[in-house]
């Protein structure tokens, strides 16, 4: 009895399709990451005696796609399975696994592929992604940083053509801010050269103290497009340079008096608040009154003139309460002065809308 079943599984077992390979495996060699996919051909045969189906084919990455004969294979023909490798983003060595499953009597089967990835040369504009027309760059916004006053702050900005043609490329600044000086290193530019904007900022030829903030636009080809698109932001902190100070002009240094906090009292919605809040000298030198700024773009503040020793001047302020919901407001002003212990003095104003 266990004999008879014994020759009836090995009868049947000649009877199930085999599955053999050409090859199992593949080497690409060195291939470049620029040039994309790669792909081989792994021809198998059934050498058994019924059709053979292959149920399954799976790669050990997703890096790696195999497409297979999916119809039955009949004795004595053949099927392919194709793999194909990405090597996008993978530089290097790499060696993959295709594991097959059927219905031959080894119902697993592997094949392999290996090889390694020769990097893509890195354009300029692979990293340089804010768009301007047709060039890019990796950042349309400068800091320049804190510049002493009488001096020159200096930077650049790069950027690259991603077009096809040349393009000529020149900046436009507003007269008002003739105190930035920019030139162009690179015009025209050609397809991923790179240039620059370089800017120099002269505090010689502003009267602006603390911080400053002024555009440029890019005009590329003679048209010039006054939009954000186009925009270039260059921000810089002008400060008082007080580091050649004698030890006598520190003793007849201006001295700055002001409230921390000024509450300016109440006003109805709608209404516009006008205050003046008193600032004393008590050094002996006049206190010059720089700058006078606010962080709501709904006060303006006006400074005083020199303030003599012994003497008090005003810092008038205006708020326009429109579109403002009733309720207590408080607004930073800083007030820039050549009092060199606290050249940048900060003072809290609130005031309520009924």
């Amino acid at each position: 009895m266990t004999l008879c079943m014994a020759l009836t599984a090995v009868a049947m077992m000649a009877q199930q399709p085999v599955i053999t390979f050409e090859k199992t495996e593949h080497d690409f060699g060195k291939i470049n990451e620029a040039d994309g996919r790669v792909s081989t051909v792994f021809t198998f045969k059934n050498e058994g005696m019924s059709p053979l189906v292959l149920s399954n084919v799976r790669a050990s990455c997703g890096c790696t796609t195999p497409t297979w004969t999916k119809e039955p294979v009949e004795p004595g023909q053949t099927g392919t399975i194709t793999v194909t490798y990405n090597p996008n983003g993978r530089p290097g060595r790499f060696q993959k696994t295709v594991t097959i499953t059927s219905n031959a009597t080894d119902a697993t089967k592997k094949v392999y592929i290996k090889g390694e990835v020769i990097p893509k040369q890195a354009k300029p504009s692979d990293k340089m992604r804010v768009a301007v027309g047709d060039l890019r760059m990796k950042t349309t916004t400068l800091d320049l940083g804190t510049i002493l006053k009488g001096e020159t702050g200096k930077g650049e900005l790069e950027y690259t053509n991603v077009a096809k043609e040349d393009h000529s490329v020149e900046l436009a600044v507003n007269p008002a801010d003739a105190f930035l000086i920019n030139q162009v290193t690179l015009s025209p530019v050609k397809t991923e050269q790179v240039g620059k904007f370089v800017f120099a900022l002269d505090t010689k030829k502003t009267k602006l103290y603390g911080p400053v903030v002024v555009n440029a636009y890019v005009v590329i080809d003679g048209k010039k497009e006054l939009s954000e698109d186009y925009r270039l932001t260059i921000a810089a902190n002008i400060e008082e340079d007080f580091s050649q100070m004698t030890q006598e002009d520190r003793m007849q240094a201006p001295i700055m008096e002001a409230e921390a906090e000024i509450d300016l009292g109440t006003i109805a919605s709608g209404k516009t608040l006008k205050r003046n809040f008193a600032i004393k000298n008590s050094g002996v030198n006049p206190l010059e009154i720089r700058r006078v700024y606010a962080n709501d773009e709904k006060m303006n503040v006006k400074p005083c003139k020199a303030v003599k020793s012994g003497k008090k001047g005003n810092i008038a302020i205006e708020i326009k309460t429109d579109g403002k919901m009733p309720g207590k407001y408080t607004r930073e002003i800083v007030i820039i002065s050549n009092d060199y212990k606290q050249p940048n003095k900060k003072v809290n104003v609130s005031w309520t809308i009924e």
